[in-house]
């Protein structure tokens, strides 16, 4: 009965408070950007006082928000945006890998850690590198680390890169094949293309799912390199949701009211998606930050960045 009367006193319920009428606020803004940005700043304020309640809601979110965007897109664009970019993706996660593992082993960067840092940043960020990890037998505190680089540096992206977009007036077929490229995870680039436009978050979330998809040849090679037979792959079954959700659209064909009435609520959902997000990063997940792992995130990312950016804008 104690416990639960401290876990009411009343700084507890004020922090309850502050966090709340920031949803709130976000919520009625409305911006996916301002919405990372206030979850994060309150979670660092307020931690560790404040449970991370937020943290599988905005997950959830997220993925309904891709899979609600599926209704409005069609299975023959979605087809013909894979095709036109499959080639770019491959030849980007090629070169990332490589460029990761030759920079981690220049710098000195702990092996485990170089690895799952250049896999993460080629293909799908967190969720590359808890696939990986069981493959190459890497480390709990170095998976936690990159985890930790990865999960900042998209926040980062999220509220840059739509800014830096619009500054070299980009179109939103470019920004969208830019971000699909140089973000790491799904959730940041389904959040940086949203703030840029409907446009830009279809193509970005196509040519994403087909980056994510070379996951499996990747981790497959790296099983058999290393000699590991067992290997679990964890390809997101919301990407598989999200291509059903658009044959389901294209063979509906529903009207042009409908269809804003569900980008409407894909846009309310990722506002409390990334809210969510940003409610996971702690004290903690700074101060894990190894140095050596983070230089290799910056240097790696300073490469592709540019790199990925002329990609777009040409190809």
């Amino acid at each position: 009965m104690s416990d639960r009367l401290s876990t009411l006193s009343s700084p507890n319920v004020l922090k309850w408070l502050l966090v709340c009428v920031a949803f709130a606020g976000v919520l009625w803004v409305g911006h996916p950007a301002l919405a990372l940005f206030v979850g994060a700043t309150m979670s660092v304020a307020l931690t560790p006082s404040v449970p991370a309640v937020l943290e599988p809601v905005g997950k959830l979110c997220l993925k309904s928000a891709i899979v609600v965007l599926g209704f409005t897109l069609n299975v023959q664009a979605l087809w013909e945006t894979s095709r036109d970019y499959s080639g770019l993706v491959v030849a980007f996660v090629t070169f990332a890998l490589v460029a990761g593992l030759v920079i981690g082993r220049l710098i000195g960067v702990d092996k485990d850690q170089s690895r799952l840092l250049s896999t993460g940043t080629a293909i799908c960020g967190g969720t590359a590198i808890v696939t990986l990890a069981p493959v190459i037998r890497a480390r709990p505190e170095s998976v936690a680390i990159c985890i930790g680089i990865v999960f900042i540096l998209n926040a980062i992206a999220i509220l840059v890169l739509p800014w830096l977009g619009h500054q070299l007036q980009m179109t939103e077929d470019q920004f969208g094949v830019w971000v699909a490229l140089a973000i790491h995870d799904t959730s940041s680039v389904v959040g940086a293309a949203a703030i840029f436009g409907d446009r830009a978050l279809e193509v970005a979330t196509t040519v994403k799912l087909v980056r994510t998809l070379l996951l499996i040849p990747v981790v497959l090679i790296a099983g058999i390199l290393l000699r590991q037979s067992e290997t679990k792959l964890r390809i997101p079954g919301f990407l598989m949701l999200f291509v059903a959700a658009s044959m389901a659209g294209s063979l509906l064909h529903p009207p042009a009211e409908v269809v804003a009435q569900i980008r409407a609520v894909s846009r309310f959902l990722l506002v409390v998606a990334l809210f969510g997000i940003g409610m996971e990063i702690r004290r903690s997940t700074i101060a894990s930050l190894n140095g050596r792992a983070v230089w290799l995130s910056l240097l790696l990312w300073s490469i592709l960045l540019p790199v990925t950016l002329f990609a777009a804008l040409s190809w």
